[in-house]
């Protein structure tokens, strides 16, 4: 389906050529070069006279190429499907075996890489050698290319893709006609988007049928974006399919090891708005989103529609720098949870402050909520279930003012009354990822760090109880709940939960010391039987012994202290249970 056939190149690696030094010629030979070296002679606006067209997204192009044969009398050259389109609306189009003298083919993977089609495009019209060639072998010039790609990114987000429909789909006569035309924007005009046409014609109509410089140079510079992204998109795609160590029907592909992280990462970003202001009013800022295909996933399934950058907004103020950094931290916090598992997460400043799983969501809403008030009034929100009227209803009770709101669906009677409040940002995902499908860029001065994004994928069978008291099963489901949580808190993170809710979250301390403090006391008497989850191991026993003194009876951390021992002691002079997960969750 690609437009000509791929083909590989012979290396991958770009050869050193060493720079040869400058040669010294007579008077005699500088006057023979001169003369053989034909000048160049400077062209104006080209007129259109003749059009490529081979467009996979068909918007508008019949009432382009309409225009273009009526009013500009230009010829359409066209292939395949297009040109079936063209034609079938009574416009006069040459196919493109016309023109090159040879036959499409190969399901038409061959049909456009030709001399013809690429010398037509290539050829410097202020350079009598080129013309000379391009006359010598009958070559006809090209001065409009309409082109836009097969829907590579789309076809690999559908469902059951298999690796070889999504090989047929990458387009390969396509970007050559793009290039070249882009490459000669000196001669050429080169349109990718159909949005463009009404903007071409209009200029072509008040430049007797030309398109000014500054246009062709636009216009150049939007295939070569256009293309890097493409190609881009199967870098990504292909290194993530190797990746997942499936059966890609092929038996030369070397096996990728698995959890390798690819030895090169683009990140390719499209500008969706700019925003207000970053995270202070002084600092500009932006929002950009990632392709689908571009991504990747590094481990388990995501579906790119679920994901937050692509949530639509249903109703609000533009989100500022600020609202997409806490949704984010929201919405990777309850993804933590199962659906069955209805959870609110409430999120101040990139940082839970009320976290809670109920038998219904409203009433996880209340619990949530009711954690810290204060701290949750102007938060976000996030639900890992469709948000009732009810939910909304209880926000409105509680005369809590609220950013924004995300959730995979809102009931209609909910959205009503969030109309109430039209500031109010509502984004809605329709769905739900789980935690950890992604890898997590974060940036540095003249760098980037790349991890798979954490999630709390440990088997609880494998915890380990280092202490005389075991904790009973009721703690064991308590302690897990706190431990889900506690992997979204900055570390370092205390948190304190009791019947699916926390009470007391420290985080952030440059100290455990303090944020078992600072959990603890939130906690006050609420403390008194509950539980806490450290997220990473206590290196002493003293965080230990703030819990204790607060009341908690159990506590989940994953070990691995040279001062274990130490720590294992004081909880058993308390009758305190441990439970050691073998692993930590820092949030930085």
């Amino acid at each position: 389906m690609a437009r000509t056939k791929a083909t590989t190149p012979k290396s991958a690696t770009k050869k050193t050529t060493l720079k040869k030094p400058a040669l010294k010629l007579t008077p005699k030979q500088t006057k023979q070069t001169k003369q053989a070296t034909p000048k160049a002679k400077q062209i104006k606006d080209p007129v259109i006279k003749r059009a490529l067209i081979s467009v996979t997204d068909k918007t508008g192009i019949v009432d382009f190429a309409r225009t273009l044969v009526e009013e500009f009398k230009v010829e359409i050259v066209s292939t395949g499907g297009t040109a079936r389109a063209i034609e079938e609306a009574g416009i006069a189009v040459r196919p493109i075996d016309d023109l090159t003298g040879f036959p499409e083919m190969m399901d038409g993977r061959v049909k456009t890489l030709h001399p013809r089609v690429h010398g037509g495009l290539l050829a410097r019209r202020d350079v009598p050698a080129h013309m000379r060639a391009a006359a010598k072998h009958d070559i006809g010039m090209i001065d409009m290319v309409v082109v836009n790609l097969y829907a590579f990114e789309a076809t690999v987000a559908k469902k059951g893709v298999t690796f070889a429909e999504a090989i047929e789909n990458i387009d390969i006569g396509g970007p050559s006609m793009l290039r070249s035309a882009a490459k000669n924007h000196a001669s050429v005009a080169v349109v990718t988007n159909p949005t463009s046409y009404d903007a071409v014609l209009n200029e072509m109509r008040s430049n007797k049928g030309a398109l000014t410089a500054p246009t062709r140079q636009r216009l150049a510079l939007e295939v070569f974006q256009l293309t890097s992204a493409y190609d881009n998109a199967i870098n990504s795609w292909l290194a993530g399919a190797l990746a997942k160590q499936k059966n890609l029907g092929t038996n030369d592909i070397a096996p990728v090891p698995t959890g390798t992280l690819p030895e090169q990462k683009r990140v390719f970003l499209n500008k969706e708005a700019d925003l207000r202001y970053g995270e202070n009013p002084h600092q500009k800022a932006a929002f950009y989103r990632m392709p689908a295909a571009a991504q990747g996933t590094a481990q388990g399934k995501s579906n790119p529609a679920y994901e937050l950058a692509n949530a639509p907004q249903l109703q609000g103020k533009e989100l500022s720098y600020n609202n997409y950094l806490d949704l984010d931290a929201a919405w990777g916090a309850v993804r933590e949870f199962d659906k069955k598992q209805p959870t609110c997460v409430i999120v101040k400043h990139l940082t839970p402050c009320g976290v809670s799983s109920a038998a219904n969501i409203t009433k996880a809403y209340q619990a949530a909520h009711d954690c810290d008030a204060v701290s949750a009034f102007g938060g976000v929100m996030a639900f890992n279930v469709e948000v009732p009227a009810a939910l909304i209803k209880a926000i409105y009770k509680n005369g809590q003012f609220i950013e924004a709101l995300v959730a995979p669906s809102f009931e209609k009677a909910a959205l009503k009354l969030l109309a109430e409040k039209p500031n109010v940002r509502v984004l809605a995902t329709g769905g739900m990822n789980p935690a950890g499908a992604t890898l997590d860029l974060r940036s540095i001065e003249g760098g980037m760090l790349a991890m798979v994004a954490d999630s709390v994928a440990e088997k609880p069978e494998k915890f380990t109880v280092p202490t005389k008291r075991k904790p009973t099963a009721k703690e064991r489901a308590e302690l897990l709940f706190a431990w889900r949580v506690c992997k979204s808190v900055k570390s370092n993170a205390i948190v304190i939960t009791k019947g699916g809710t926390t009470v007391g979250i420290g985080a952030g301390q440059p100290n455990r010391v303090n944020s078992a403090q600072l959990a603890a006391k939130q906690a006050g008497k609420q403390a008194q039987g509950a539980v806490a989850a450290s997220d990473a191991f206590m290196p002493f026993a003293d965080s230990l012994k703030v819990l204790i003194k607060a009341g908690v009876k159990a506590v989940i951390q994953p070990g691995g202290s040279m001062r274990d021992d130490e720590v294992i002691a004081a909880a058993d002079a308390a009758g305190v249970a441990l439970l050691f997960t073998g692993h930590r969750h820092f949030r930085h």
